[in-house]
């Protein structure tokens, strides 16, 4: 019988009091653990459909402290499973019993060799590596489309492989050592001399069945002939039994029987990669068939032509491209019938290394059956639009599916010259069994396509129109000698069906290796082995219906890198699924367990969202989980907080002016005086309404003042923080020239003209009340700025500057926001006159200091390094190249952080939850602090606060900077 998982029972999970006794008795107890129901909860998630909530959470920070573990799970019985970037697509990060979360401690980087080779613990994203390697000019040979979030751990345990890796340069192929536990909590470094003489000595079982199994393959012609055949294509089904062929000492054969074993053999507690050379010249290409056989037959000829990407899109995939309105020209204009595309990519060292391979494709290329000629471009713009098909793919259809139903995102692979042929009949498959708008995708020349289809789980008729699919698919794809699974792992879903893949012979090789590395069988258990009457229907997840923002989110993971919160409380991911709970445990009855998530979410979920809508720069179906924060802030806002910022909104000017002068005055007192009056004052209103005075808080700014000069060419609108806060120099004490007054004084050195708005005191960008949820105060403050601006700029001919990034999103926000609300009641009659606001221009002083001052000013006073820190209001704008460029204009050596973040101050929330910005910049005062500077620069007073908190290097305004090596 088939079970749809259910919360409440789910939680009851059977291991709970082997999970408290083992961390009772052992040392594990020391270690980052947690029991609590919306952790366990929050981290059961991926972008699998399934569903298991774990009875527990450890976070190990080390592989000793990992083979502590293993010896414990293993003596109270406790199955244990790893999660780290929790991408996975096929089940294989879900497990009932202990859950060990490798992300939080395991991200060290090491680039060795000049570059040539990189060491990588399992929670670095290749995102990460990458950014690490591209100075040097090298990259990781596997290349993931989910790179920005998938995690070492997860590319090693599913031999991941990509866009253009393929087999040559998937981990099996570049991986030069590793170090990893065995279950018995044996650490074994395969790149030592003598790791083989060790795994023999510590290991002689294992040392000798490796051995034993080896020989038994070899010496099977049936066996040998089925290895070959089936890892001549991508293939991650089973254990990579190839490496039984390919390597005779054990300790080799074991390190690659753990890549793609999916955390059920060992822990990979670090991988060492070789590396390849990036190719920085690209051109890239369209090709545009009748039909996907002539598509699929052309792919043999794109190889041999050195095509180092052939990616297939069939029609549905044009189509749906189509309905976006941004498909590139070659696809919009496409009459789509049965057509299908190959993208197609030419790389190189250099422009003439590009010239001379198209060149040599020519004659190829004029003999392909295509419906036009054949165009291939390095413009990126051009490469992006093509690209944009492609990638939006998955955003398209996800974006879009029904509520309550889960995106199910497989891939098979077959041998090219079959690639057709099967594409046609799994299409013919969808049409068979009702699936609409499922596309076909992926990497043709490896013949391995990856498909999206729609569920819904929770009906009985749809569940069992998934298991009719999934059974012809496998028919389908085995019977063209293909793999079910090429790089997204065999996890739970195609773990009953490895034997009718293999054959019994090396399925029963498969389940000996199991029985010798893992007796117990206690690592992921039902993962990559199971047997074929394996209900791969249990425990799938139902997408419960929530709210808009939620119900389309598909628990990919993407988002969680960037959010300043993830190693506090939740990402935005668990902040969405938690919402899904919640809602299921309510429609399951179970108030009482409904109420106690409601309660923690508060703290957990609201409280500790810096609300910075980095999440929505990854999500790959557009998310801003800020929104969902803020709405739920404005939903449930504290009446006597809303009244306050409502009075506050109409009374800005006051209220700008007291908080500027309390500051200065609070500098003349001793610190425990005033901290202490802060402390009082969160105990009696409490710690969301009343900051926490820091130390190192500046004095408050010079008042805000209108300007009026004839003929201005910008309208300056001086940001109220920089009001409120007073400048500081390098060494933390008030320096009166802050941003705003900076920007003045470049601007009449540049020859600027500017004005600045009557009434200035009384605006703000809005974002305090908008952050917090009080929309009665946001309306209020959006209403009399926009008025002010609309007359300032006269009618939108000027364009407007703002001197700080946060508050010049801020602006855009409402300019936008407003705009669409009056263009909503415009259809209504009402507001026509208003809806002019859309037409408002705003400019960053970042950008416009980068683009239009800095040409007319000379730095005489550069100086000799600088360290940056971007904020995620520039990454918004799209301003850090012009902050970059700035830096360098004062500076030889310019040093941006691999590590850096949003802050997590979020204007106030770090004075209310100090906690959160100490989290969120851990990683990046790190790696600043391995360094000395001259200064340390970025765009935004709050976040330089919190940046100068965090790592106790004074942070100072760009525009400061800028002023003085100007004079």
């Amino acid at each position: 019988m088939t079970v749809v998982s259910n919360t409440s029972e789910a939680l009851n999970s059977p291991y709970t009091n082997a999970l408290e006794h083992m961390l009772a008795e052992t040392r594990a107890h020391a270690l980052d653990s947690s029991v609590t129901e919306i952790d366990r909860l929050a981290i059961a998630h991926d972008a699998s459909h399934y569903l298991l909530v774990p009875a527990g959470i450890v976070r190990p920070d080390s592989a000793e402290a990992v083979a502590d573990i293993f010896r414990a799970a293993s003596a109270f019985n406790l199955p244990l499973t790893f999660r780290s970037g929790g991408t996975s697509l096929s089940g294989q990060a879900s497990g009932d019993g202990l859950m060990v979360d490798t992300r939080r401690n395991f991200k060290k980087i090491e680039v060795l060799d000049g570059g040539k080779r990189v060491r990588v613990q399992p929670g670095a994203t290749v995102m990460a590596v990458n950014n690490m390697l591209a100075p040097y000019g090298y990259k990781l040979g596997p290349d993931p489309a989910s790179w920005s979030a998938c995690t070492i751990g997860g590319v090693v345990a599913n031999n991941s492989s990509g866009m253009s890796s393929g087999t040559e340069f998937n981990t099996y192929n570049t991986l030069e050592s590793m170090v990893f536990v065995l279950p018995s909590g044996t650490v074994i470094d395969t790149s030592a001399p003598d790791a083989d003489a060790r795994l023999r000595a510590l290991e002689p079982g294992i040392h000798e069945g490796l051995l034993r199994l080896r020989k038994r393959v070899v010496e099977n012609p049936e066996s040998v002939a089925r290895i070959r055949q089936q890892y001549s294509m991508k293939n991650t089904m089973g254990y990579g039994v190839n490496s039984l062929l390919d390597y005779s000492t054990p300790v080799d054969i074991l390190q690659h029987l753990l890549i793609g074993s999916e955390g059920t053999l060992g822990f990979v507690a670090s991988a060492t990669y070789r590396t390849l050379p990036i190719l920085k010249f690209v051109s890239t290409g369209l090709l545009v068939f009748d039909n996907l056989l002539d598509a699929t037959r052309s792919v043999p000829e794109l190889v041999a032509n050195h095509l180092a990407t052939v990616e297939l899109l069939d029609a549905t995939s044009i189509r749906v491209a189509q309905r976006t309105g941004q498909a590139a020209e070659a696809l919009a204009a496409i009459d789509v019938r049965e057509h299908a595309a190959l993208l197609v990519e030419f790389q190189g060292n250099s422009e003439q290394e590009l010239t001379d391979l198209a060149l040599s494709a020519a004659p190829m290329f004029d003999a392909l059956p295509v419906v036009s000629p054949v165009t291939m471009t390095s413009k990126l713009s051009e490469r992006n639009a093509l690209w944009a098909a492609r990638r939006g793919l998955y955003t398209t259809v996800a974006g879009n599916r029904p509520t309550g139903t889960n995106a199910l995102l497989e891939d098979v692979v077959v041998p090219v010259d079959v690639l057709g042929t099967t594409c046609r009949d799994l299409t013919a498959l969808f049409d068979a069994h009702g699936y609409q708008d499922s596309v076909i995708f992926g990497h043709a020349k490896d013949g391995n396509i990856h498909f999206m289809l729609n569920e819904q789980f929770r009906d009985a008729k749809q569940l069992g129109r998934y298991r009719e699919f999934t059974e012809e698919m496998v028919q389908l794809i085995l019977e063209a000698d293909g793999s079910l699974k090429a790089e997204h792992g065999t996890g739970r879903i195609m773990a009953p069906f490895v034997r009718r893949q293999f054959g019994d012979e090396l399925f029963e090789v498969m389940r000996e290796i199991k029985r010798l590395i893992d007796p117990k069988g206690f690592l992921n258990p039902g993962v990559v082995l199971a047997e074929e009457d394996t209900d791969y229907a249990t425990d799938l997840k139902v997408a419960e219906t929530v709210e808009e923002e939620v119900d389309r989110c598909v628990e990919c993971g993407y988002c969680e890198p960037v959010c300043p919160s993830k190693d506090l409380t939740l990402t935005p991911r668990q902040r969405i699924v938690l919402r899904r709970e919640i809602a299921a445990a309510e429609a399951n009855g179970d108030t009482k367990l409904a109420e106690r998530l409601r309660q923690e979410y508060e703290y957990y979920g609201v409280d500790t969202c810096a609300v910075d809508g980095m999440c929505v720069t990854r999500c790959p179906v557009l998310i801003n989980t800020g929104d969902l924060v803020r709405r739920l802030r404005a939903e449930n806002q504290d009446a006597l907080g809303a009244a306050g910022w409502k009075f506050a909104s109409k009374h800005w000017g006051t209220i700008d002016k007291v908080a500027g002068k309390a500051l200065t005055a609070a500098k003349m007192l001793p610190f425990p005086v005033v901290r202490g009056a802060t402390d009082i004052g969160r105990k009696l209103f409490g710690e969301d309404l009343v900051p926490a005075y820091k130390k190192g808080l500046s004095a408050g700014g010079a008042p805000r003042v209108p300007h009026a000069e004839a003929n201005p060419d910008i309208v300056f609108f001086p940001a109220c923080v920089n009001a409120m806060f007073g400048g500081v120099d390098g060494e933390g004490k008030h320096d009166p020239v802050n941003a705003t007054q900076a920007f003045i004084r470049l601007c009449e050195r540049a020859g600027v003209k500017y004005r600045v708005p009557e009434g200035i005191d009384q605006m703000c960008c809005g974002t305090p009340w908008k952050s917090k949820g009080y929309t009665d105060g946001y309306s209020i403050m959006s209403d009399r700025v926009l008025k002010a601006l609309w007359q300032a700029t006269d009618g939108g001919r000027i364009p407007i500057v703002c001197d700080a990034s946060s508050c010049t999103e801020g602006l855009e926000v409402m300019r936008a926001k407003v705009a669409a609300a009056l263009e909503h009641k415009i259809t209504h009659g009402l507001g026509a006159g208003e809806a002019d606001y859309a037409q408002l221009k705003l400019i960053d002083s970042v950008q416009f200091a980068a683009d239009t001052l800095l040409p007319k000013l000379t730095v005489s006073a550069p100086l000799p390094s600088l360290a940056l820190h971007p904020t995620c209001s520039m990454t918004h704008l799209g301003v850090q190249p012009a902050f970059e460029k700035i830096a360098n204009a004062m500076s030889e050596q310019v040093y941006v952080p691999k590590n850096w973040g949003c802050c997590g101050y979020a204007g106030d929330r770090g004075m209310l939850h100090p906690e959160l910005t100490q989290s969120a910049t851990r990683a990046e005062t790190a790696e600043l602090n391995e360094h000395e500077f001259a200064a340390y620069i970025s765009s935004n007073r709050t976040c330089e606060q919190g940046m100068t908190e965090a790592t106790g290097h004074t942070f100072q305004n760009v525009l400061q900077l800028l002023e003085r090596a100007t004079r």
